[in-house]
């Protein structure tokens, strides 16, 4: 995933102005997901429905292009970020109108 317009401010100026924790915390992000048991396309949904169930609206468009770049449908996307409602109440709904404008913009 290389497109930064998807990426929160927040996160290019992690990566631009502390380079040294950026590479230590990418490298830590590439680490679990080698150690993943998932296939690509649910890990990404899952994490989806972790980003929403956290209230990270932010992370959700990058993290919908990639889902969507690794097979994950506009269904599946809704889906994920919807996964959570039982557990974490109606406030995944807050991060579905960023990932629907994210799955259709990519």
């Amino acid at each position: 995933m290389s497109d930064d317009t998807l990426m929160s401010t927040a996160f290019q100026t992690f990566l631009q102005q502390s380079p040294k924790h950026a590479k230590a915390w990418m490298d830590a992000v590439r680490a679990l997901d080698a150690a993943s048991a998932l296939d690509a396309k649910t890990q990404a949904l899952a994490y989806l429905a972790v980003l929403a169930a956290l209230r990270l609206e932010s992370g959700v468009p990058f993290h919908v292009a990639h889902a969507k770049q690794v097979g994950a449908s506009r269904d599946e996307v809704i889906s994920a970020i919807l996964v959570g409602l039982p557990a974490a109440g109606n406030a995944v709904t807050q991060s579905l109108p960023a990932a629907i404008e994210a799955f259709d913009r990519s």
